[in-house]
C-alpha cells in the first residue's frame, strides 16, 4: 500500500517527538492514500507555520508487517470512532490515550470538528452527531502511525 504524508519540508527519520499532541488518533505521524488529500495538508501545514514549501513524501507499507502491530480501524463515522476522537483531543495526559500502534479512520477535517464541537458544548447528541456526520460527503481516511514498531514498517520511496 502507497501511503503520503504532507508536510512543509523534507526530512529524512520520521520523529514522533515532533508530532503535535491532541490529535484525532493522538500525537503521531499521520499519513494518506489520497495524494490530493496530503499536498492540501502540506499547504496548510506552510500557511500555519508561514514557512517552506509544501511537500508530500511518499511511503509504502506491507499489509503483511501490519499483522504483528495492534492496528485499530474504523469504516464509517460511528459512535466508537467519535468517542475515540474526542478521547485523544481531549487528552490532558502526556501519556497516549490509548495502546494502538496504528489507528485508520475518517479524518476529523474543519466541516468534522463543528460537528464535533457542536457535540461538545450540548448543542446535539451523540445520535445527531453520527446522522450528521454520515450525510457529509467525502470522507477521507487518514493512517495514524504512533509507536516506533509503526514507524519502523514504513519506508520511503
Amino acid at each position: 500500500m502507497i501511503l503520503y504524508h504532507g508536510t512543509n519540508a523534507d526530512f529524512g527519520e520520521i520523529d514522533l517527538h515532533k508530532s503535535k499532541p491532541n490529535k484525532d488518533f493522538g500525537q503521531g505521524f499521520y499519513l494518506s492514500r489520497e495524494y490530493a488529500q496530503a499536498m492540501a495538508m502540506a499547504k496548510i501545514k506552510v500557511e500555519q507555520l508561514e514557512m517552506g514549501v509544501p511537500t508530500v513524501l511518499t511511503y509504502e507499507v506491507d499489509d503483511e508487517a501490519m499483522t504483528g502491530l495492534k492496528v485499530l480501524s474504523f469504516d464509517d463515522y460511528t459512535e466508537e470512532w467519535a468517542k475515540f476522537i474526542l478521547l485523544n483531543r481531549n487528552n490532558a495526559n502526556p501519556e497516549p490515550a490509548h495502546d494502538y500502534d496504528i489507528v485508520i479512520g475518517p479524518i476529523a477535517n474543519d466541516r468534522v470538528g463543528v460537528q464535533l464541537w457542536k457535540f461538545e458544548n450540548g448543542a446535539i447528541d451523540l445520535h445527531t452527531l453520527i446522522h450528521n456526520l454520515r450525510n457529509m460527503k467525502g470522507i477521507t481516511f487518514q493512517y495514524y502511525f504512533g509507536t516506533e514498531r509503526a514507524i519502523k514498517i514504513l519506508k520511503r520511496l
